[in-house]
C-alpha cells in the first residue's frame, strides 16, 4: 500500500526545473518507493547501485555505466559511487532537458561533498524524512509550520481520536506504519545495525561502533537541551572534538537536529550552544527503552520526547515544503528566559511554546516579549502547542493551538 507523501510536489517542480534532482534523507523513510510510484509511467529507468555488476561498473567507468543507461535514469544508492558525478555534469552540459537524472542516496559526508564539487548549479536538492504526521493522518494542508494567517486560518483535517503518545512512541518509519504487526523494539534495533555497518563504520572514520552507539544513547537521553559538549564528552572518555566529529555525522545522516539559538544585536546573554532533537521519535523512545505508549507518557522524559516530537515536525513541514534550510531557533539567556522555537519568516518572529497540558495559560508565554525588543523584526501571533483538541485564543495574539495539528 503507498501512501501519499507530501513532498511529491515538490519533487515533481525539481523535476522541471533543473537538469538533475537528489532524494536524500536517513535509511528507509520511503525515498524509492516515493520515486518509483511518482514516475513509474514516465521514461526513466531505474538502476540501484546496490546490483554489485551496476555498481562496478560505476566505480571503474562511469562512461560505459551510462552507455548502458542512455535514456533518463533514477539511480539508487548514489552515495557509493561517487564517481559518478562527473560524468553526470560532463553529460548534463551538452543537453538543456531538465530533469535528465534522478539521484537517491542516504545523506553522507561523501555524497554531499560530491553534489557540491561537480554538480552546484544544476541540481535540485530534496529533503525527504519519515512520515509526517500530516501524512499519517491523511491531513492534505501543505504550507509550513509558520503561525501566520495562512497557517491559523485553514480548513484542517480533524485530529479526534488521535493517539498522540501512541503516534510518538511508533515513531515516523514507513514500514512501522503501514505494517502495525512490525514489533517497534525489533525493527529499531535491526536499523541502528544498518545504519552503523552499512553508513558509520564504511563512510566514515569512526573505529569503535559500541563506543558511537553509546554516544546515540547519551544523546537521546539529552534531547531538547542545550548541547553540552564537555559534559558528552566525559560520560564516553573521548574528546570535545570527537563528539563535535560525532554529532555532524548524525546530523548529516538526518537522524538528528541542531536548533541553532536565536541571535539578535539587541538581545544580549544569549546561550549560544545548540539544541539537540531527533527526527524520529520512535528512535527515540528505543534509545531510552521505553516499552510503550503508556510507561513513554508518564516517564520522567516525557515532556522532553513530546518538544522533540512537536520540532521535529515543525522541521518535516518545511523539508516538505522543498525548504531544506529551516528559519527555526530557539532562545535562552542567562537570565532562565527561554522561549522553545521561533519561526523566522518576511520580517516577523512567531513565538512559540511547547506544554503537555490541556490547559495552557498566559504564564507559558511570559517570555516572548523579550523578542520585541528584536532589532529589524515583528513580532507575529504566538502559539502555545498543547494537548487542546482545537485552536482558541487567549489574547488577540496568544492562541492555543492542538500538537495533533502542526
Amino acid at each position: 500500500m503507498y501512501i501519499k507523501r507530501a513532498i511529491e510536489p515538490v519533487i515533481e517542480s525539481m523535476i522541471n526545473t533543473f537538469k538533475v534532482v537528489l532524494i536524500t534523507g536517513p535509511r528507509q523513510v520511503g525515498k524509492s518507493t516515493t520515486l518509483k510510484y511518482l514516475l513509474s509511467d514516465s521514461a526513466y529507468e531505474y538502476v540501484s547501485l546496490d546490483d554489485y555488476n551496476e555498481l562496478n561498473i560505476a566505480k571503474e567507468s562511469p562512461k560505459d555505466f551510462f552507455m548502458n543507461h542512455p535514456g533518463k535514469v533514477i539511480i539508487d544508492e548514489i552515495q557509493y559511487a561517487p564517481g559518478l558525478f562527473r560524468e553526470i555534469k560532463f553529460r548534463v552540459d551538452q543537453s538543456d532537458d531538465y530533469g535528465q537524472y534522478v539521484l537517491i542516496g542516504s545523506q553522507t559526508y561523501s555524497l554531499m561533498h560530491g553534489v557540491s564539487e561537480s554538480l552546484a548549479g544544476r541540481i535540485g536538492i530534496i529533503q525527504l524524512d519519515g512520515f509526517s504526521l500530516r501524512e499519517i493522518t491523511q491531513d492534505t494542508f501543505d504550507k509550513p509550520a509558520i503561525p501566520d494567517e495562512t497557517y491559523l486560518n485553514a480548513d484542517r483535517k480533524s485530529i479526534h481520536g488521535l493517539d498522540l503518545w501512541h503516534t510518538i512512541y511508533r515513531g515516523s518509519m514507513p514500514e512501522l506504519i503501514k505494517n502495525k504487526d512490525i514489533d517497534n523494539q525489533q525493527y529499531y534495533g535491526a536499523y541502528l545495525r544498518t545504519y552503523l555497518e552499512r553508513d558509520v563504520r564504511t563512510k566514515t572514520n569512526v573505529k569503535d561502533l559500541g563506543m558511537f552507539f553509546q554516544f546515540i544513547q547519551v544523546l537521546a537521553a539529552r534531547v531538547a537541551q542545550v548541547v553540552n559538549y564537555s559534559e558528552i564528552a566525559r560520560e564516553i572518555g573521548v574528546s570535545n572534538h570527537t563528539i563535535k566529529a560525532w554529532m555532524a555525522i548524525l546530523e548529516a545522516s538526518g537522524l538528528i537536529a541542531l536548533l541553532q539559538p536565536f541571535l539578535n544585536n539587541q538581545l544580549s546573554r544569549v546561550i549560544k550552544s545548540p539544541k539537540v532533537y531527533f527526527m524520529d521519535s520512535g528512535l527515540v523512545s528505543y534509545l531510552l527503552r521505553w516499552t510503550s505508549p503508556e510507561t513513554l507518557m508518564a516517564g520522567a522524559m516525557s515532556g522532553p520526547i513530546l518538544e522533540n516530537f512537536a520540532v521535529s515536525e515543525i522541521i518535516k513541514s518545511f523539508h516538505n515544503a522543498g525548504i531544506t534550510r529551516t528559519p527555526i531557533y530557539y532562545y535562552r539567556d542567562k537570565d532562565q528566559r527561554e522561549i522553545d522555537i521561533i519561526v523566522e519568516s518576511a520580517g516577523h518572529l512567531f513565538p512559540i511554546e511547547i506544554k503537555g497540558t490541556a490547559t495552557p495559560n498566559f504564564h507559558m508565554a511570559r517570555h516572548f516579549s523579550v523578542l520585541e525588543r528584536a532589532q529589524g523584526f515583528r513580532l507575529g501571533p504566538q502559539l502555545l502547542l498543547s494537548k487542546v483538541e482545537k485552536k482558541y485564543y487567549l489574547s488577540e495574539t496568544l492562541i492555543a493551538y492542538p500538537i495533533g495539528a502542526i
